[in-house]
């Protein structure tokens, strides 16, 4: 059956709304399974009944008539039980409820799959024959595999408000994704899709069929035209059959038959560009579904002119966009030039479905304050332009149509926000230390010269993190020494005299650089970080000379090795970063060898800690790494997310190991991650004794504050309790309770 699964999936997703993919549904799976009934009932949210909503060989007029509750009749077991019901007599069962609307007593043998989303039961997948039998386990598995294909197509469906078109009252949709850049954003979907890519042209109806028809004759036109010229120029340099493929694309070009198609789409009140796509990706996957692999190999080719004509469409349709005061952007892969062409008045949240909190685009989008979920792997994007949405980038948790209270409920969150930042604004210029005088250095995390406003402004002490691969992600191609020094340079002056941290290049994972791309099976445990410079000493050594020799003058660089997991990386750096200042001393700069650390960030590093604290002037903990290895979550993967936890009871309890090691070896030891950032965190990360905490900025006035309302005692008091705890919720709860007591409830994120 996997045949007629692959052919059942690819006539779904190119579909045009959910009733035609349901029609598609119990039509295919009938013929496929040889049964006599096949039956889709959805979940209508408002009531929280499930309605048949589709069927092929029950009574068409039953068809959102029936309604069935959770528990009620067997469809309403499969909801409750939330797994197949497989029954050789259906009437013997004693939940089954007879529907005379449906006609189903000629019915014995029935197969309930539930149709499940994100722990939530849909709808359920039914088919039936009339002859008493059980359905075996081959057209069992069948269904329930089409009907997890099915699931993801209707929660699409409750997003576009495509079930609205169908009976259901529209709602709105929750999508998850990673927490990327803090903050609530409420505004309007815009929507931004590669300039020629058929496959993510949003869904969009026109209102004027005529100028839409006029346009789609004009870039037919001036695609014709340009094959021509370009066939003309390149005529002296390729061969008869090379040439013969313009031929061929003018040729289709002029195919009436496609044209018409299109024509009939846009009559039908469809754009031209959605028109267009949506014919040549038919005509694609015809092409590509063809046994003979000369006409298979042709599918690229129609694909390409399908491309080249929809460029022509886009430069017309979007000479002038429009964006709305409130823009959310939205898109496949955000890029930074994305981002630069909205104005940033009106720009106030960003969602990709693509990306981590890592991306570079993330990490700009917490440079201007931008809420942003990264991620979001399920959102249908190209069909919520112009939508109403809320960005939660505390949870990273996105809502297209939110209702009423959700909306007030966000609303309220944005202006306690707004409330809470103008109240700790008097805290920028008062030391972080607790109320009974223990001192604690509150840090930055930065990435962007962006940063460093937003960072002294709220009273940053130091840099604990500068990213440096950030220049070298927003080129296409190595900075020079020279171009390092001076990016490096404006940093270290903005800063000074306070310290400024700064890691060597840390690329892979999830950080490529499209110059220097690596191609990995498995990134996060590949190369990345030291290894990746290590084994470059070309591009180490030109980065620790830029560094030293943008802090001469100034002396406050320290230079951080990312991803060291043993001491046999520490020593080679060394030698390495004591050969360039060498070098530099010998060229005659006068700059004193800084200060360098390492990064722990895996496990192995964790169980050498003393050794390698005896070895490094300071240890910097990458908390969110150090969560990732430890627990063995990918923490760009929004599917395992809720898996990731930085209070988690083993991460906390390497946290302490870590601290107890570096201060016995005598070595200061900070932390520079989420955690940090966190208030709750923060504390326990002060009774543990850790000396420096680094943030993004947005979060340091929310830990100041927390640090300055409890007694160093209070704080290790709570510690002791929490470190016995078993599971991340207890201590979260905990944590959370705590802050309550003391007062400090308005600086706990939402929930």
């Amino acid at each position: 059956m996997l045949g007629s699964l692959r052919s059942i999936v690819q006539e779904v997703n190119a579909a045009r709304d959910l009733p035609a993919v349901l029609d598609i549904i119990v039509r295919r799976v009938r013929d496929v399974m040889h049964t006599r009934v096949c039956s889709v009932y959805l979940r209508d949210n408002q009531s929280g009944t499930y309605v048949l909503m589709a069927t092929r060989g029950l009574n068409p007029d039953a068809v959102g008539n029936v309604h069935l509750a959770p528990g009620e009749g067997l469809v309403g077991n499969v909801v409750t039980r939330e797994e197949p019901i497989n029954l050789e007599r259906a009437e013997a069962h004693p939940a089954y409820h007879y529907f005379p609307a449906t006609g189903e007593e000629r019915f014995s043998a029935f197969l309930g799959t539930p149709i499940i989303h994100h722990r939530q039961v849909l709808g359920v997948l039914v088919v039936q024959q009339a002859e008493q039998r059980r359905f075996d386990e081959g057209e069992e598995a069948f269904l329930v595999t089409l009907s997890a294909q099915l699931a993801g197509v209707i929660a699409h469906a409750e997003a576009t408000g495509a079930l609205a078109a169908i009976g259901q009252q529209r709602r709105e949709a929750k999508f998850t994704g990673l927490a990327a850049s803090p903050g609530v954003a409420i505004g309007r979907a815009h929507i931004v899709v590669p300039p020629a890519n058929l496959a993510t042209v949003p869904y969009a109806c026109c209102m004027d069929v005529d100028a839409e028809l006029e346009l789609f004759q004009q870039a037919l036109s001036n695609a014709r035209e340009e094959i021509r010229e370009v066939g003309e120029q390149l005529k002296g340099d390729l061969n008869r059959e090379e040439r013969a493929l313009f031929d061929a694309y003018i040729s289709m070009l002029d195919d009436s038959s496609i044209a018409v198609e299109v024509c009939d789409r846009i009559r039908q009140q469809l754009t031209a560009s959605r028109a267009w796509a949506e014919v040549m990706l038919e005509h694609v996957r015809r092409f590509e579904a063809m046994s003979d692999s000369y006409f298979r190999d042709r599918a690229a080719d129609v694909r390409d002119l399908g491309a080249r004509v929809l460029m022509h469409l886009r430069q017309q349709q979007q000479a002038e966009r429009d964006y709305p005061e409130n823009t959310i952007l939205v898109g496949e892969e955000l890029t930074a030039a994305t981002l630069a062409q909205v104005p940033r008045e009106k720009l106030i949240g960003l969602v990709s479905v693509k990306g981590s909190g890592n991306s570079h685009v993330a990490i700009i989008a917490r440079a201007m304050g931008l809420p942003a979920v990264m991620g979001a792997q399920e959102l249908p994007f190209e069909r919520i332009d112009g939508e109403d949405l809320v960005v939660d980038g505390y949870r990273g948790e996105l809502f297209v149509h939110p209702s009423p209270e959700l909306r007030r409920r966000y609303d309220s969150i944005v202006e306690e926000e707004r409330e809470l930042a103008k109240n700790l604004d008097y805290l920028a210029t008062l030391p972080a230390e607790t109320a009974d005088g223990h001192r604690v250095r509150l840090w930055v995390n930065t990435g962007l010269m962006a940063d460093v406003v937003r960072s002294l402004e709220r009273g940053a002490e130091g840099v604990g993190l500068y990213r440096t691969e950030v220049p070298f992600l927003l080129r296409d191609r190595f900075p020079s020494e020279e171009e390092q020094r001076e990016i490096y340079r404006e940093q270290l002056e903005a800063f000074a005299p306070r310290p400024v941290t700064m890691r060597t290049l840390d690329i892979g994972g999830d950080k490529a650089l499209a110059y220097f791309p690596i191609e990995e099976t498995n990134p996060f445990l590949g190369w990345r970080g030291i290894r990746v410079t290590l084994d470059h000493p070309e591009i180490f050594l030109g980065q620790v000379r830029a560094m030293m020799k943008a802090s001469l003058g100034l002396d406050n660089l320290r230079i951080m090795l990312p991803m060291i997991s043993g001491i046999g990386e520490l020593v080679s750096a060394r030698k390495l970063v004591e050969r360039a200042h060498a070098e530099l001393v010998d060229e005659g700069f006068d700059i004193a060898m800084p200060p360098l650390g390492i990064m722990i960030e895996v496990p192995s590093a964790v169980y050498q800690a003393r050794e390698l604290a005896e070895q490094a002037d300071f240890i910097s903990v990458g908390s969110n790494d150090l969560t990732q290895y430890l627990l063995a979550v990918d923490r760009s993967n929004s599917r395992v997310a809720g898996i990731y936890h930085s209070l988690h009871p083993a991460v906390l309890r390497a946290l302490q190991e870590i601290i107890t090691a570096g201060h016995e070896a005598g070595t200061k030891v900070g932390i520079c991650g989420e955690l940090a950032g966190d208030p709750g965190g923060a504390l326990l990360l002060m009774a543990m004794g850790y000396d420096v905490l680094s943030m993004n900025a947005t979060n340091l006035p929310r830990v100041k504050a927390a640090l300055r309302a409890v007694t160093k005692p209070e704080a290790d008091e709570l510690l002791q309790r929490v470190l016995p705890m078993h599971s991340p919720q207890e201590i979260e709860h905990t944590v959370r309770d705590y802050l309550t007591e003391m007062g400090l409830k308005a600086l706990l994120q939402p929930q």
